[in-house]
């Protein structure tokens, strides 16, 4: 039962420079809530010192379209979210220190701290994430869990260019070498999921 008897909403947050990627994830809310809430908003607290922060896209005017053409009902689109920029975060834990997290100290701290923040403002039912990041979703479900949020955590799958390269808002910094140079990755993952289908050890 939605809280208080009210449509189902399901929220979708993202950095903008919206892709196809996120499209899946608007159309996946769509298909599952009654209002569809976008947030959109470059999170400082997760970007690292030397990080892309000042040069991330931003393309406000062409994510509008996007969540249009979605049928998004509602953009969150705050200039500010932290101001000053919060003395109590949440903390990823040992989830935020592998992986990923390790060659980004405080990476998953600052996103949480968003998320959380996001999810207390918005107040979903649902909230969507792509299986792409797939460290941030077991943080976010992981958080979602132990501080009894009152929302469901859905993954969507991870949305690829016709190459097989994970659709992404930081794809547009490769050069024609260093895409083809990605490629190994989801090659490999199709390769290890073909010997597994074919029993392969």
């Amino acid at each position: 039962v939605a809280r208080h008897d009210r449509p189902v909403r399901a929220v979708v947050m993202t950095m903008g420079a919206l892709h196809e990627g996120h499209a899946s994830l608007l159309r996946a809310a769509r298909a599952r809530a009654d209002q569809v809430v976008a947030t959109i908003f470059v999170n400082p607290l997760q970007f690292g010192a030397g990080e892309d922060l000042d040069r991330y896209p931003r393309t406000l005017a062409a994510d509008l379209a996007v969540c249009a053409r979605e049928g998004v009902d509602v953009v969150f689109a705050p200039a500010v979210i932290h101001d000053p920029p919060p003395l109590v975060r949440f903390s990823a834990g040992p989830l935020g220190a592998v992986l990923e997290g390790a060659s980004r100290p405080g990476h998953f701290d600052g996103m949480l701290t968003l998320v959380g923040t996001m999810l207390h403002l918005v107040q979903p039912d649902l909230a969507f994430f792509g299986r792409k990041d797939a460290q941030q979703l077991v943080c976010i479900r992981r958080m979602v869990a132990d501080l009894a949020y009152d929302v469901t955590v859905i993954g969507v799958e991870t949305a690829r260019e016709p190459d097989g390269l994970a659709r992404s808002s930081r794809n547009v910094y490769l050069t024609a070498e260093q895409r083809t140079e990605a490629l190994a990755l989801s090659r490999a993952l199709a390769a290890g999921a073909a010997a597994s289908a074919d029993g392969a050890p």
